[in-house]
Parts: C-alpha cells; sequence; structure tokens
C-alpha cells in the first residue's frame, strides 16, 4: 500500500506564520529578557487559537522569501526591529518545516491573511521559557525507596 503525499516543494511565495516569543536566558546569576523570532508550525496555531498559554504575544504571517534567502535567515521586511529580535536555534530548517505544515491549510491562511499579524493569543509568562538552562541531576534527586522494595517476603 503506498500513500500519496502533497507536494512539499517549497517555493519563496510559500505561507508561514513565525512569532515573536518572549524568553529568558541566564546570565551571570541573573534571568535576562530576550525576543526570539521563531517559526509556528501550524498544529501549534491550533493550539494558540484555542487559548493554550504560551510565551508569543504576536505572530505574523510571512512568505517564506521574507525569512530565508539562501539557506540563511534575512532580515529583511520583518515585522519587528530586528536589532532587539533573535532568531531561534535551528530557524531555517524550522522554518522550512513549518511552511510545509501551511501548504494544505487554507483555513489558517484565510483566518491570518499573508502580511498581516495576529494577537488574539493568550500570552503569559507565568512559567518562564528559559533558553540556556541545564538540568543538573545530584544524587539528592534519587527516590529514597523502603529497604524492602525488592525483597519478596
Amino acid at each position: 500500500m503506498t500513500l500519496s503525499s502533497p507536494s512539499t516543494a517549497l517555493s519563496d511565495n510559500d505561507y508561514v506564520i513565525v512569532g515573536l516569543a518572549h524568553c529568558f536566558m541566564k546570565q551571570d546569576g541573573d534571568v535576562v529578557p530576550v525576543k526570539i523570532l521563531e517559526p509556528v508550525p501550524s498544529a501549534y496555531f491550533e493550539a494558540l487559537v484555542k487559548g493554550v498559554p504560551t510565551s508569543y504575544k504576536t505572530l505574523y504571517s510571512l512568505q517564506l522569501g521574507e525569512l530565508v534567502k539562501d539557506k540563511q535567515p534575512i532580515v529583511t521586511n520583518l515585522p519587528v526591529d530586528p536589532k532587539n529580535v533573535q532568531f531561534c536555534e535551528d530557524f531555517v530548517e524550522r522554518t522550512l518545516a513549518a511552511a510545509r505544515t501551511y501548504q494544505t491549510r487554507d483555513d489558517i491562511q484565510a483566518k491570518v491573511p499573508y502580511g498581516q499579524s495576529f494577537s488574539d493569543v493568550n500570552f503569559s509568562s507565568e512559567k518562564k521559557r528559559i533558553l540556556n538552562s541545564t538540568n543538573n541531576v545530584t544524587a539528592e534527586d534519587n527516590v529514597k525507596q523502603h529497604k524492602y522494595t525488592h525483597m519478596t517476603l
């Protein structure tokens, strides 16, 4: 049995949504706010429309050619000041993947037409999104078990 799949060829005119995320980074023991521009796949956009808390304040619908040129992120025609915004990690690959998710989603393209912004999201910074945090596991993290846990009585 073979499954037919839609065309995955991308062009500069393909639709994609990017979000301006308000994140944080640890620097010298302090937590510093940073703004990150990152692509939003169509499935996550649907969750955002339903009210899922997010670090995004605003989403922008753009064309792929306005974000990626020669496999490099570009800063022309961005709806935000590029001096105050950083691209997310693996921006190009993630943007290409997100653009593919919108190829068959005319309903989303109608909801946020090209060139428009969308800010009807549930922005929350209650759970801070820290980008460079590390999880250090120590011996104290082990769960203490009763001495008879692994014995047959």
